[in-house]
């Protein structure tokens, strides 16, 4: 069929042509957004969720609801190798200009970017390589010691305050939130803490790995009482059924039940799998329905394209004892294992597995759901791993 027309869009963060599943994170979102503008608390939203759920989807349609609510909205993505502050900064240099532009009395924006620019300062003695242009005075003694714990929340509180002053509100969105380290991560979580308190329009809606709220927790004990942490999954059969079948209904194409069914138990439902077996599918079909013998061939072009691309790209970031460990969980199965089972499959003590075990955390390959257990933070990436490497050898 055209592959023009395929309505199927496999690709990181691109939206899908139906979403479905998600419609009671988007309430809890609209109800966020509608609370604090109008002035009333209530708790921003940290998604969580393995890599493919689409997680990056629901954060950009956020964005979308707060703006269309009138919201300014400022959207950044962590790094492992970029701190918080030079990060942040720009976009909130940015958010502070178009502020300025707004109808309203007093000098709360004026203000904002004074201390903006003492924060700014601060960052470059700190972490050095920043260069943002502001051409103001700063405002001493307020977000410029250096400690982004305290220097943050004051920043933050202040454009808020300037926010407020316009008759307007901000929504930070953040991705990959578990890469920030955890003073950063508990900076970000004071500086929450100090404008609800204030209740001020400000709100964060973040999103990372499963292992996010127990980092947040870790950061600050009163992490729980302000974030929400929805968990994003795969979806059921009824949604990754829809998921194909509206798009493709809509363009005049429908897929035989059994081929839904192939695909969901191939894909085990996560969102990014489907787009990618649904825009397959559709470009190797040559008339409607589209059958089970067509997902078939699909399913070979589909892994190839996994393979090169989604899986290869974690797994050339790895240093061979990562590999090696990834492969002994390959071979014990897609569940969470015992950290002590791993260890036998290797054959080697528990206590050594602990520097190359937090090195695949850090890289978010791995996560524990549950103490003592790890589980791949990538659907499927077993199989991908058995692929990789077909011999397991300790």
């Amino acid at each position: 069929m055209d592959p023009i027309k395929n309505p199927f869009s496999p690709g990181a963060g691109a939206p899908p042509p139906e979403l479905v599943g998600r419609e009671p994170v988007l309430e809890q979102a609209r109800i966020l957004l509608g609370r604090i503008k109008a002035g009333r608390p209530e708790k921003s939203l940290l998604l969580t969720g393995l890599r493919g759920v689409g997680k990056t989807v629901l954060l950009n349609e956020i964005q979308r609801m707060a703006a269309a609510a009138g919201y300014r909205t400022i959207e950044i993505e962590a790094h492992e190798d970029k701190r918080l502050g030079p990060l942040l900064a720009p976009s909130l240099r940015r958010l502070l200009f178009d502020l300025d532009r707004l109808a309203g009395a007093g000098n709360k924006v004026r203000r904002g970017l004074a201390v903006l620019r003492g924060f700014i300062s601060a960052i470059r003695v700190t972490v050095g390589d920043v260069d943002i242009g502001l051409d103001i005075e700063p405002e001493k003694g307020v977000a410029d010691s250096g400690d982004l714990e305290i220097d943050l929340p004051n920043l933050l509180v202040a454009v808020a305050e300037a926010a407020a002053e316009r008759n307007s509100a901000v929504a930070l969105l953040i991705d990959e939130v578990q890469y920030f380290s955890q003073k950063e991560l508990g900076a970000l979580i004071m500086a929450m803490h100090k404008v609800q308190q204030r209740q001020l329009p400000m709100v964060l809606v973040g999103a990372g790995l499963p292992i996010l709220p127990g980092l947040a927790g870790e950061s600050k004990s009163y992490a729980e009482r302000l974030f929400s942490f929805p968990p994003i999954g795969a979806l059921t059969e009824d949604e990754a059924r829809r998921a194909l079948q509206e798009p493709a209904r809509a363009a005049g194409i429908r897929f035989e039940p059994a081929a839904l069914a192939h695909i969901f138990k191939t894909t085990q439902g996560y969102p990014y799998f489907l787009q990618e077996w649904g825009y397959q599918a559709w470009n190797q079909a040559t008339s409607s329905p589209i059958g089970l013998d067509v997902v078939k061939r699909a399913t070979t072009t589909v892994i190839r394209r996994l393979d090169e691309n989604f899986f290869r790209v974690r797994f050339d970031r790895l240093t061979p004892s990562e590999k090696k460990f990834l492969r002994a969980m390959a071979e014990m199965g897609p569940s969470p294992h015992r950290t002590g089972d791993i260890a036998a499959t290797l054959g080697v003590q528990v206590n050594s597995l602990g520097p190359v075990r937090a090195k695949l955390i850090r890289k978010g390959m791995i996560y524990s759901p549950a103490h003592g257990e790890m589980a791949f933070t990538v659907p499927l990436f077993d199989e991908f791993m058995r692929r990789a490497i077909p011999e397991f050898t300790r």
